[in-house]
């Protein structure tokens, strides 16, 4: 990829709420999970708050239009001294797939967590998402664990 073909990759800013709302609903039509309105202006709000352990990076288009999003959140571990970042949600448009955005707000996502301090980076993903799967077998390592899960009500 030539470096003019770079995706662009910067933080969230306010202004950015609508065009990541709508990756956001894209993102969960891709999971086929729906989100209540109240957690995700709560999610977005996180986000944007310097306080909160979240953080929100976008990839960009030529025209500077938001065409990706990647959510990471850092947090301690029993495992290391150094915190962990869980890479919790990666979604890029369908239109721009394949274009290097995904792996370009990966890489933004080590970068950050070098620059933290932490000593690893994870995420998970569903089994059918093979596409993105591909990718993720290039740039990390797969960790063997499966994840339960148990709803608390």
């Amino acid at each position: 990829m030539s470096k003019e073909n770079t995706p662009s990759i910067r933080l969230a800013r306010p202004e950015d709420h609508a065009a990541w709302l709508g990756l956001w609903q894209g993102y969960q039509q891709f999971y086929k999970a729906n989100i209540d309105d109240s957690v995700t202006a709560e999610t977005w709000r996180r986000l944007l708050d310097a306080s909160e352990p979240m953080q929100c990076a976008l990839a960009l288009n030529a025209s500077g239009v938001p065409v990706g999003f990647v959510h990471w959140i850092f947090h301690r571990s029993t495992w290391t001294t150094g915190n962990y970042a869980y890479l919790q949600d990666l979604f890029v448009a369908t239109d721009v797939r394949g274009g290097g955005h995904g792996r370009q707000l990966i890489e933004h996502v080590y970068a950050d967590a070098k620059t933290a301090g932490c000593s690893r980076v994870y995420w998970l993903t569903h089994e059918t998402n093979t596409d993105a799967m591909k990718l993720y077998d290039r740039i990390a390592e797969r960790s063997g664990f499966v994840q339960y899960r148990h709803a608390v009500t």
